[in-house]
């Protein structure tokens, strides 16, 4: 399994996402836009990761010159065309919804820390997400959320968010929420953030610096695991039953 990471910035870290990968032995590749790395081809992965950031889909070059939502917006589209697993976080989610057609719009309550989402219905009736029972406490940073196509299923929600977790397709999924956090990850985003947590420290969703260093992050990682495994088996019965396919027409 060949995974590429689109970073955005330093300290939005892949985490556990990470983590699951090498534990597996994958192969890992990265485009870590911050340094001036190029995006991929999609013919060199099987599962494309977009991670967070502090741009938006609405982010122009002239504001942040390491940032093509276009670009990004054009592989993405590119990679769920050839049947690749994709998955979009924060802002990955939202530039999944691009790709789409979906534009994103901004949430209705500004979240971060650790706080819970709300499995759907839909989402109940989902086998990946069979881990995550009726809900479960995730990683929160943000202020907008993905657009939603024809196709798409919420997955689960929030109270301050209606659009956590999102499926497009059955290979390719929105995270609004960060299940990949890890405390080296707070401890990043935090340095990253001070003068915005301060900002924001009378809003009913967003925690203290101390609070965020509290809260444990292991079994969301653990339920995010659970989801990738089944995400990635899903995508190995695609690309066997395409091989089997061709190989039934040229006969």
């Amino acid at each position: 399994m060949k995974i590429h990471f689109i970073i955005h910035e330093a300290f939005e870290a892949p985490g556990a996402f990470e983590i699951w990968a090498h534990k597996n032995n994958y192969q890992t590749s990265y485009s870590r836009l911050y340094q001036g790395e190029s995006l991929p081809q999609p013919d060199k992965l099987d599962l494309l990761i977009i991670l967070g950031g502090p741009q938006s889909p609405a982010t122009t070059i002239e504001e942040c010159p390491h940032f093509n939502a276009k670009a990004e917006s054009r592989l993405i589209a590119d990679c769920i065309a050839a049947g690749k697993a994709v998955i979009g976080v924060c802002l990955g989610s939202q530039l999944i919804g691009e790709a789409l057609d979906a534009p994103y719009t901004h949430s209705p309550a500004t979240e971060i820390g650790k706080f819970p989402i709300t499995i759907t219905p839909e989402g109940k009736k989902n086998l990946k997400f069979t881990a995550f029972g009726d809900g479960l406490g995730v990683g929160h940073w943000h202020n907008d959320m993905p657009g939603l196509t024809a196709e798409a299923t919420i997955i689960a929600y929030s109270e301050g968010c209606p659009r956590q977790i999102i499926e497009y397709t059955p290979l390719v999924y929105g995270f609004q929420c960060h299940m990949e956090f890890t405390a080296e990850v707070i401890e990043l985003l935090i340095a990253a953030s001070e003068s915005e947590l301060k900002a924001m420290s009378d809003r009913p969703f967003v925690q203290s610096p101390d609070i965020l260093r509290q809260n444990n992050y292991d079994d969301m990682n653990r339920k995010l695991f659970s989801f990738l495994d089944k995400l990635t088996e899903a995508y190995q019965e695609q690309v066997d039953f395409n091989h089997s396919s061709k190989r039934k027409q040229s006969k």
